[in-house]
């Protein structure tokens, strides 16, 4: 506080001047924390953002506030006299809302390769989680790789993950169902190198090989090590199928008794219905009780999935078996195999590639055309020949886990993939189901894409709007934001995210890119 002295008053002092001394002692042995702040940090400053509305990401109602940043740092939120500042920047937020940038749980793509990450922008996210479903860099040292990445600088910060699929190749494990000893040692000793370098935990993609290959000792022992360091485990899990779904949950919740765990890109693939969605919440709830580690899951709001085509191939006909040999051998089993999957997936109807040179096309199409039965089509192809999007979600069930308090928002897209969640998944959540349907609260949808990833992954000082915390800042209209990406046109950038600054920097505005200003996260 603030304090001065009154003068004594003397006969002979005029009144005015009396009463104008007894303001000033009044003024100045107020409580006022602008005037404090100023003492305390000066008067120049790097950017003002004026009159928004603050939703800071805890899910609380929005408030009016102003914003004072200082290279990458948010120093003051609360009511300001511009007249005793000076900034390089001010912008106007009246009747917009001020939030934290967004945080994708689950995003693909190369920082090095495309490191302006653009789509990932104009989504409004400000940090993307990368190495997802068991892949990232193949390097026993990742901190180079970092390293690397921090020179380049990227338009959102990077959130590293460790992939288990990459640890198996790294190690020499590969394709083995049960690694030896030396296998074991050697893949928790990359684990431990990684952790120790950055990364926030481990991923895994138990549907694709090499990870479809590991044993419940494996994934038991690897999760002991992400514990110790106080990591997460996100999982593409084993099958997302209806019937196979609750088996998968319980084998990553297992692993949930020694550390923290993530359901990756929650799905019920073949489910119909809330009612079944209450059932995997209840699953999911139940295991968050009993357990001293956090149980979350992450979504996107599409009712497509996108991966490589192998998905819907037998694993007897995938790596370390040889294609070639398994079409000749086993032709007429494969094609059996082929027709039922693809008939349970909803028919050639619901698959539509996304690479060359049959993108845009369903398989149901490229089959009329080619004149060949859809089965001999993907015969040709073969698992590892293409990538598309499948049509097997029902959105009743996805939107009521949606709805979910610890189910977080991701895109599960990238820069190049032929899937509209790369372009449109945040976006689309506040258009549909904040503005359209109700289904969320601005507050409620800006936690699930804020606070709450950032409490999961263990980030310091982001996530929120609180003095202190990191300038990862979003101004924008709800009723503005417009995810423009379709399937037939899926690279179309969304509208509406008026002003987009990552680390005290404007890296978008209005449509065009301003500073690349990202660094990689490393977990302390």
């Amino acid at each position: 506080m603030s304090r001065c002295i009154l003068p004594v008053v003397c006969r002979d002092l005029p009144f005015k001047l009396y009463l104008f001394l007894l303001f000033a002692f009044v003024s100045c042995t107020s409580d006022d924390p602008f005037q404090e702040f100023l003492k305390e940090q000066g008067t120049v400053f790097d950017l003002l953002l004026r009159r928004g509305q603050v939703l800071d990401g805890t899910g609380a109602a929005a408030y009016t506030a102003d914003i004072l940043i200082r290279n990458d740092s948010i120093l003051f939120i609360g009511t300001v006299d511009p007249g005793l500042l000076e900034v390089r920047s001010e912008i106007d937020a009246t009747g917009k809302f001020i939030t934290p940038g967004f945080i994708d749980a689950h995003a693909h793509g190369d920082p090095l390769e495309t490191p302006d990450f653009e789509n990932f922008l104009t989504m409004g996210v400000t940090s993307i989680c990368l190495g997802q479903d068991g892949g990232s860099p193949a390097f026993e040292d990742l901190e180079p790789w970092m390293d690397l990445v921090d020179s380049t600088i990227t338009g959102p910060n990077i959130i590293p993950f460790v992939g288990h699929g990459t640890l198996r190749r790294l190690s020499g494990v590969g394709f083995e169902p049960k690694p030896s000893e030396e296998g074991m040692l050697r893949m928790t000793s990359l684990l431990k190198s990684a952790l120790d370098a950055g990364c926030f935990g481990m991923t895994t993609g138990l549907e694709y090989t090499p990870g479809t290959y590991a044993g419940e000792a494996e994934l038991i022992a690897l999760a002991q090590v992400v514990g110790e360091h106080d990591g997460l485990i996100m999982s593409h899990m084993r099958n997302e199928d209806n019937d196979a779904v609750d088996n998968s949950l319980r084998e990553l919740l297992r692993q949930g008794q020694y550390c923290n765990v993530q359901a990756s890109h929650l799905k019920v693939v073949y489910g119909q219905g809330p009612e079944r969605a209450e059932e995997i919440l209840a699953l999911l709830d139940s295991a968050r009780q009993a357990s001293s580690f956090s149980v979350t899951a992450d979504l996107y709001p599409y009712t497509a999935s996108y991966t490589g085509i192998g998905i819907v191939f037998p694993q007897w006909a995938k790596p370390p078996n040889n294609y070639e040999e398994v079409k000749q051998d086993r032709r007429e089993e494969l094609l059996t195999f082929l027709r039922q999957k693809i008939t349970d997936r909803n028919g050639p109807e619901a698959t539509l590639f996304g690479t060359a040179p049959f993108a845009g096309k369903t398989l149901a199409e490229v089959s009329n055309e080619m004149e060949h039965p859809f089965e001999e089509v993907l015969l040709d192809i073969g698992p590892g020949g293409a990538s598309g999007a499948y049509f097997v979600m029902n959105e009743p069930l996805q939107a009521r886990l949606l709805e979910d308090p610890y189910v977080m928002i991701c895109s599960d897209g990238s820069p190049t993939m032929r899937h509209p969640r790369g372009y449109g998944s945040f976006p689309k959540i506040i258009e549909q189901y904040v503005e359209e349907e109700g289904r969320l609260t601005l507050n409620e949808a800006v936690r699930k894409m804020t606070g709450l990833p950032a409490e999961t992954l263990g980030l310091k000082n982001r996530g929120l709007v609180k003095a202190g915390y990191f300038a990862d800042l979003l101004i924008f209209d709800p009723e503005a934001v417009h995810a423009r990406a379709t399937f037939s046109e899926p690279h179309q950038l969304t509208d509406g995210m008026e002003w987009v600054i990552v680390n005290g920097e404007v890296a978008y505005q209005n449509g065009t890119a301003g500073v690349r200003n990202g660094r990689v996260l490393r977990k302390e």
